[in-house]
């Protein structure tokens, strides 16, 4: 938040823009639209998403008086002087629609009045309200999504506008305003005069944006004051746009400006605020089947029937006790199910400190501050004891936290994170508050809130309030557990849960802890010869300019080539001329200075990222680099490295490759194994489709790009599959995974599209199977609302059935791409956890280090090489059964590089 709320002892006076927050809280939870159903079918996601800013606005500031503003319907006296006004807008969704009556109920619940008016806005009754308001000397706060309300604000008047969702809220006054806009308030108005409104659909001037505005208005104040001193601006394309336009900017200022004078019928004697009607928040709680929100209000004291629902620990006034050296037998009173954080306030778990402790039964908390409690023989006892079950938030940084402090993490049943990932890979928040407030428990802070972020984050001095929202978040964890498990069955994704994301996080946990060795003096050799292939570089550069140069520089660099050397401009930015990579590599073969600028951007990027970046993060106590692998990023199930990303190491230059011999074994007469699938996507596009032509080409073990060479260019088995056809059918066969268009692949070819729409309906014609699937997959989605890989995996598509043809022409082709993409992901990591199972069975030292996208890499001693050249095949072949074979592909060597090449 930029600007935090400042409450005086004022009497307070709460307004809400009710459309434009229903609006912001449907698409808040847009993607779990499907999962907000009541027993009846109605939709609830704009309600449930409503009733959690109603939470967190009412707590922040509990009002003296209180409504909710709605809009009465399209026409106003606004359509009346412009029959445009709001035309633009797109029909409000029926997922939307049919909720707002039920909005209206909740507030009655709330015990909040709401209102409209004929012919006028909410905008106008949120004004009006204001300004009597400040009349009777009352602290206003006025929530909305629509930043145009900001001309509102005064020193008795502050604006919330909701940013993310519903619940992060930034809050405007005059001061806040001064800094954002370097405007007053009321020239919030003009400045929408000059700019006019895309949302509202009224025009402005034309080609003034907000940038233009703001320095017209800094100079003339109003939008009458420019045009007052329209000679005092030079000549230009602007001032005659602002000639042109006159009539237009006073009009649209005129619909921007929100009126404080409008004919209600309410007034501050009638929206007082006592607080909510129970009975009817819990009938209507019970029609929406909110029950978390049931929970709550048991939670909170009151005796409610909920059928079989168990009162569970209050969130709201909780008991913590301190655990100490002198209290640990209480440790011995949790048998059964626990649910436990280690806090480590660093998001890197390997380096961070440790700030505190809390494990809770749901009926008694202990919290501490005091780390080496965790090494005493009671609380092993109990993390160490798989028989009691342990219910956390990030098992993999738990487990290595632990591990960091001499305790073996076991029992893990319920992740949080990992579950929340699961049921809506589109809300992957890596903050246990931020997941605890969409499942319901609004009183559970995120970490940002209580520690503060960037330069001021920091622990709370506290011990109360620090102890408070550990346990807050702990209780979090342990209520959410059964709600969450039903979620994952109803979803068939219990497997998915149980056998291979929670069993892999305690693998990937593992590889991290190992860690790879990292040769620095390999490294610093490669950056002393990269540094005088960039000297030389560079000077080769300056002698084909003509002059030295910033070759850094975009602006530098754009003059050299366009003005100077005179090379044709591909591309403009709004700063001068785009030196992007693509421009480049359409200039290359003209000048050799654009082909050298490559090259020098390229080794520069692998000298500044890569060796540079490597060396920074070896760790000086083994030499080696501990990545960390995100297990709940991708919307695919694909696996991501950090701290440092090894997936990313650039292959294909031969000084990319290079980096690679740089991780090495980290014993004498150990040597690097890598196993890497053979077109894994491919396959499971062979199998998913059941394509005949495709599967037959696999059985035959045929170089799959070469087969559909043949196909694409009629040729004969006799015929020669030339370099050039093969790059074509290669590019073909992975464009048509990821749904690509004819355009995208003239681009990658360098061919027409005419070229290239050829080679698709080739394409489709030979493997008939892969179009059918392409047309049914996107069909399913656009009924269901989502995809699933081969495991149950789902992915959400909120934009399947968008009426922008761009975003539902991107939710089809995703549609497309995540089964193969995300079936793959689900191999690899089959294939881990039974490689890690296999090598401890055979009793081998060999140790899994990294997984690079379809490759997993080990070190072994030298001995057992051959046993693992048996060993890992077979058991990556054997991760899945699909209708035609995986293949694996092995090496070894003294390093990465010498396995890989």
């Amino acid at each position: 938040m930029s600007e935090q709320l400042e409450l005086s002892p004022k009497k307070k006076l709460l307004l809400i823009d009710g459309n434009s927050v229903a609006f912001r809280a449907f698409f808040a939870l847009h993607s779990q639209l499907d999962r907000f159903t009541n027993h009846d079918g109605l939709h609830t996601n704009a309600i449930y998403a409503f009733k959690t800013m109603l939470d967190h606005v009412i707590k922040a500031v509990h009002p003296d008086k209180a409504l909710v503003a709605f809009d009465a319907g399209k026409t106003t006296f606004r359509t009346a002087k412009y029959s445009d006004y709001k035309g633009g807008r797109s029909k409000t969704p029926e997922e939307l629609s049919e909720q707002m009556p039920y909005l209206r109920e909740l507030l009655t619940g709330y015990g909040i009045k709401s209102y409209d008016l004929k012919d006028w806005e909410a905008d106008d009754i949120i004004g009006t309200l204001a300004r009597e308001g400040e009349a009777e000397d009352y602290q206003v706060i006025i929530v909305t999504g629509d930043r145009d309300l900001t001309q509102l604000t005064t020193d008795k008047t502050t604006v919330a506008i909701t940013q993310k969702g519903v619940s992060e809220i930034e809050y405007y006054t005059p001061a806040h305003v001064q800094e954002k806009f370097g405007l007053t308030p009321t020239q919030i108005i003009d400045m929408k005069g000059l700019t006019g409104d895309t949302s509202d659909n009224y025009p402005g001037v034309t080609k003034v944006g907000e940038k233009t505005a703001i320095k017209l208005l800094t100079q003339f104040e109003t939008v009458e004051g420019v045009y007052e001193h329209l000679d005092d601006i030079k000549q230009s394309k602007m001032k005659d746009h602002l000639i042109e336009d006159h009539d237009q900017a006073v009009m649209s200022k005129d619909l921007a400006t929100i009126r404080t004078n409008a004919p209600l019928a309410v007034h501050l004697a009638d929206i007082d605020y006592t607080g909510p009607d129970l009975d009817k928040l819990i009938s209507f709680y019970k029609q929406m089947d909110f029950n978390n929100f049931l929970k709550q209000l048991q939670n909170a004291g009151l005796s409610l029937d909920l059928g079989d629902e168990t009162p569970e620990q209050t969130l709201k006034d909780i008991s913590c006790t301190e655990l100490t050296a002198h209290n640990l037998d209480l440790l011995a009173n949790f048998t059964d199910e626990v649910s436990f954080i280690l806090e480590m306030p660093d998001e890197n778990y390997h380096l961070s400190t440790f700030a505190g402790v809390v494990v809770t039964d749901g009926k008694q908390t202990l919290v501490s501050r005091e780390i080496d409690l965790l090494q005493t023989a009671e609380f092993k006892a109990l993390l160490e004891n798989d028989q009691i079950k342990k219910n956390v938030f990030n098992a993999k940084a738990q487990y290595v936290g632990l591990n960091r402090l001499g305790v073996k993490l076991a029992g893990i049943d319920f992740d949080l994170l990992l579950v929340s990932y699961l049921l809506d890979t589109n809300d992957n928040s890596n903050d246990l508050g931020s997941l605890a407030q969409q499942h319901g428990y609004v009183e559970v802070e995120t970490d940002e809130a209580v520690y503060g972020k960037g330069a001021k984050r920091g622990l709370p001095d506290d011990d109360t309030v620090f102890f408070n929202h550990l346990a807050r978040k702990a209780l979090a964890i342990q209520n959410l557990h059964d709600d969450l498990f039903k979620e994952l069955a109803t979803n068939e994704q219990t497997d998915l849960y149980r056998n291979i994301e929670l069993p892999l996080t305690l693998v990937l946990a593992d590889m991290e802890i190992a860690g790879v060795r990292v040769d620095t003096d390999q490294l610093i050799a490669m950056r002393e010869k990269f540094k005088e292939q960039l000297a030389t570089l560079q000077q080769t550069i300056y002698q084909e300019a003509g002059e030295e140069f910033n070759i850094n520089s975009t602006k530098q660099l754009g003059v050299i080539l366009f003005e100077k050397m005179k090379l044709p401009v591909i591309k403009k930015t709004k700063t001068g001329y785009s030196t992007s990579v693509d421009v480049l590599e359409q200039l290359a073969s003209q000048v050799p200075i654009v082909e050298n600028i490559l090259a020098y951007r390229g080794l520069a990027k692998l000298q500044s990222t890569y060796i540079e970046g490597l060396l920074k993060v070896v760790h000086s106590r083994d030499q080696k680099v501990h990545t960390r692998y995100l297990q709940t990023l991708t919307q695919t199930g694909r696996l991501s490295s950090v701290d440092p990303n090894l997936q990313n190491i650039p292959i294909q230059t031969q000084q990319g490759r290079e980096i690679r011999k740089a991780f090495v074994p980290s014993h004498e007469g150990w040597q690097i194994f890598s196993s890497d699938y053979s077109q894994v996507e491919l396959r499971v596009l062979a199998h998913i489709t059941g394509d005949a032509n495709l599967q037959e080409a696999f059985r035959e073990d045929e170089d799959i790009h070469a087969a559909t060479a043949r196909r694409i260019f009629g040729l004969t088995s006799n015929d020669e599959v030339t370099p050039l056809m093969r790059r074509q059918a290669k590019a073909t066969n992975f464009g048509i995974v990821y749904g690509i268009s004819d355009y995208g692949l003239s681009q990658n070819l360098g061919i027409s599209r005419q070229e290239a729409k050829q080679f698709i309906e080739t394409y489709f014609r030979e493997y008939p199977d892969v179009k059918k699937y392409t047309e049914d997959v996107v069909t399913q989605a656009q009924k269901d609302g989502y995809v699933e890989t081969i495991t149950h995996r789902r992915r959400y598509l909120p934009d399947i059935n968008a009426k922008s043809f761009n975003q539902r022409s991107f939710a089809a082709r995703t549609a497309m791409n995540t089964p193969i993409q995300g079936s793959a992901a689900d191999i690899i990591k089959i294939a881990m956890i039974n490689m890690q199972k296999a090598l401890k069975d055979a009793g081998l030292k060999a140790t899994m280090l990294l997984q690079i996208h379809d490759e997993l890499v080990f070190e072994a001693p030298l001995e057992e090489i051959p046993k693992l050249e048996q060993l890992v095949p077979s058991v990556m072949d054997s991760a899945v059964k699909l209708a035609i074979p995986l293949k694996v592909e092995s090496a070894h060597g003294d390093s990465w590089y010498d396995a890989k090449g």
